[in-house]
This record gives C-alpha cells, sequence and structure tokens, in this order.
C-alpha cells in the first residue's frame, strides 16, 4: 500500500483538497488508489479526464478509437490543433500526463464492443459513458450491471445536457429508464444536429464529479435522479427515476444474462444499413454523374442554416422537415420518374427521405452515402466540414 500514501508533493499538489473535512489525506489517498474508465474521448470525455487527472485519480482509462478532427475542437478541450489526424487516446494521454505526471493511463485505442468490454471494465473501480450513440450506452451499461460497477452517464444534445448515476447502491440503471433504443434516425446525432461547445463541459464537470464521490463515499449522488440541462433557459430539472423491477437486465426477473450484438439490437448493424438495397451511391459516383452530364436532380434535404455552412454545386435545397411536414408540392416540379439523389450531412435523412417519397410515388431515387461530409472528405476539400 506504500505507493497509494500521498508522497510531500502530492500533499502540496492536493492540498485544498485535504484541508476538506469530507476529503482529507485519508479521502485523497482513496482517489490516489482510485480506477476509472472513461469511454469515450470527445466532448463529455474532455472535461472528465481533465479533472480527475487534475484530482488526482491514480489509473485513468480512456478508450476511444477515432483520431482528433479539426470539428472536434469547437468542443473537446483535451484536444488542440497540432493533435488533428492524431489518435485521440493518445492525444488525452499526453495532455492528462503534462497536467499530472503521477497519474498512470491506460489507453484503449480501439472500438468498446461485447467482445472485450467485460475484460475492460472490469479492472476499473467506477465507469463514465462519455459515448455519443446507443449501441454504445446499452452495452456500457450492460456490462456495468453484469459486473456490479457503477456507471456516472452524461449525454448531450444541442442546447441540453442530460446526466445520472446508475447500477450504484442497488439504484436503477439506464435500462430501467430506456429499456429499449428509439427507433433508427428519431434522434439525430450531433453532428447532424449540432451541439453548443460549451454544453458537454458542464455534463462532463458533473459525470468527474459523481465519480469522485463515489470514491470517497460521500454526499448523496445522481442515483436515482436524471437530471436535466437547458443551457439556453439556464434551467435544472430533476426527474425522479425509481429501479424497474421489471428491468430486463437488472429487474427481478432479467432477461439479458450476458452482452449481446448491440449494433443489432440498435439497429446500426452496417449490414442493417443496406435495408434500402441499392439505394445509396458513393461520392464517386455521383462525381461520374455530374461529370458526365447524366440528367438527373441534386436535392440537398437539410436546413437552411446547414445550406449556408456549404452546398454541392448545383443541388437545390428542399429541407427535410418541410417534405416530413407532408409538404410534398414543393416536389411537384420535378417528374416522378426523373433520377433523384438526395443528401444531407452524413446519410441518414437522405435516406429517410428516400423512403418517404418512395411512399409517395416517386422511383427513381438514390441517397447518397456518407452525404455531403463525405463528399468534402474525398472529393472537394474546398467544402467545409461541419
Amino acid at each position: 500500500m506504500a505507493d497509494k500514501i500521498l508522497t510531500k508533493q502530492e500533499m502540496s499538489r492536493y492540498a485544498r483538497h485535504l484541508v476538506l473535512p469530507e476529503v482529507s489525506i485519508k479521502g485523497q489517498e482513496k482517489i490516489k488508489a482510485g480506477k476509472v474508465l472513461v469511454v469515450g474521448a470527445g466532448g463529455l470525455g474532455s472535461p472528465v479526464l481533465m479533472y480527475l487527472a487534475a484530482a488526482g485519480v491514480g489509473t485513468i482509462g480512456v478508450i476511444d478509437f477515432d483520431n482528433v478532427e479539426e470539428n472536434n475542437l469547437q468542443r473537446q478541450i483535451i484536444h488542440a490543433t497540432d493533435k488533428v489526424g492524431t489518435s485521440k487516446v493518445e492525444s488525452a494521454r499526453i495532455v492528462i500526463n503534462n497536467l499530472n505526471p503521477n497519474i498512470k493511463v491506460e489507453t484503449y485505442n480501439e472500438k468498446l464492443d461485447s467482445k472485450n468490454a467485460l475484460g475492460i471494465i472490469k479492472k476499473y473501480d467506477v465507469v463514465i459513458d462519455g459515448s455519443d450513440n446507443f449501441p454504445t450506452r446499452y452495452l456500457v451499461n450492460d456490462a456495468c450491471v453484469l459486473l456490479k460497477k457503477p456507471l456516472a452517464y452524461g449525454s448531450i444534445f444541442r442546447f441540453e445536457g442530460h446526466t445520472s448515476v446508475f447500477n450504484y447502491e442497488n439504484g436503477p440503471c439506464y435500462r430501467c429508464m430506456f429499456p429499449n433504443p428509439p427507433p433508427r434516425d428519431a434522434v439525430p446525432s450531433c453532428a447532424e444536429a449540432g451541439v453548443l461547445g460549451v454544453l458537454p463541459g458542464i455534463i462532463g464537470t458533473i459525470q468527474a464529479t459523481e465519480a469522485l464521490k463515489i470514491i470517497l463515499g460521500i454526499g448523496e449522488t445522481l442515483s436515482g435522479r436524471f437530471l436535466v440541462y437547458d443551457a439556453l433557459s439556464l434551467n435544472f430539472r430533476e426527474l425522479k427515476l425509481g429501479k424497474n423491477k421489471n428491468c430486463p437486465i437488472c429487474g427481478e426477473s432479467p432477461r439479458i444474462k450476458e452482452l449481446m450484438d448491440y449494433e443489432e439490437f440498435c439497429d446500426t448493424k452496417e449490414e442493417e444499413e443496406k435495408f434500402l438495397e441499392g439505394d445509396e451511391i458513393s461520392v464517386r459516383q455521383l462525381k461520374n454523374m455530374i461529370d458526365d452530364h447524366e440528367g438527373f436532380v441534386l436535392v440537398d434535404v437539410r436546413e437552411e442554416h446547414e445550406w449556408d455552412i456549404c452546398k454541392i454545386q448545383g443541388a437545390k435545397l428542399i429541407p427535410m422537415s418541410q417534405i416530413m411536414n407532408d409538404n410534398i408540392g414543393i416536389l411537384e416540379h420535378i417528374e416522378k420518374d426523373k433520377k433523384i439523389v438526395l443528401h444531407c450531412h452524413t446519410g441518414a435523412r437522405s435516406l429517410a427521405v428516400l423512403q418517404l417519397l418512395k411512399n409517395k410515388g416517386f422511383k427513381n431515387l438514390r441517397s447518397l452515402a456518407g452525404g455531403i461530409d463525405a463528399w468534402a472528405n474525398e472529393i472537394d476539400p474546398q467544402v467545409p466540414v461541419y
């Protein structure tokens, strides 16, 4: 246990903790002995990792398989311009060790999945979910329940953030509130809907606070409480969340005994994305169609504020919001047999519009795989990526 005893240098570094009766030397030694896994080194993970490192959590694990991109920097404050192209876990490790060289950083430059989740999570005392997709949220929750690990949850969307603590001291888990994921495309990603850059800083800081309270065994955690933050009105609302006796994994008669294929469960598996088989075209194919002057109409179904950011030359803007409100009359000037290529930001909305238009009698439709994001990355680097 000698390595868990505070050194003279650490006594100085954490002096403001030591004078807190709720923390003191014994509490700081608990923090030093603590092991926290942060899932995702993005918007939420950034403040979490920095505050846990500053607080002196002895072992911090960080798992993320993405590289730093320029459009991350608006909110992912642990990364910097000179780290664009670097793996996020390596970028985070450098910052953590610069901030506090006493911290042991364990990096996992891989995707968390049903094969590796239990092996990774079992090594940690607390897990913090900073992911941005439903398959990972359900995976992390289920692994934590099976391993009896507390989970500090957070999510962000536009101007709103959610946070809670799950699976702590026999409290509710994520599935108690959300037994099943929402339908495909019902909730746009941050890439589709946007997010205020400072929002993850607020939610992530709360997650880090909850993790420290769990390690220290002090205060009242967010277990059984679901906190909703509205940045536009600067308003916090709290929803009471009880343990669901019918929860499929932590209820009285749990049906889930092991991890599953979460991509399939959340209907986002790659092969599932081809449910409209043959209805997608690549950006290369679109480029060839344009170069060959092939007769077709390119329809951009993004919203007007996105159109103002960037556009593909020759496209017509017909926002999805108008089409989904049954304003199909805006398409009446386009012949239903004419070839139409739909595109959005990353490809999800254009597929949804494609299916709707098919039901309205349009026959020769295609959706651009990857949307204008793929067009910018693969065809025209002059198009801004957002």
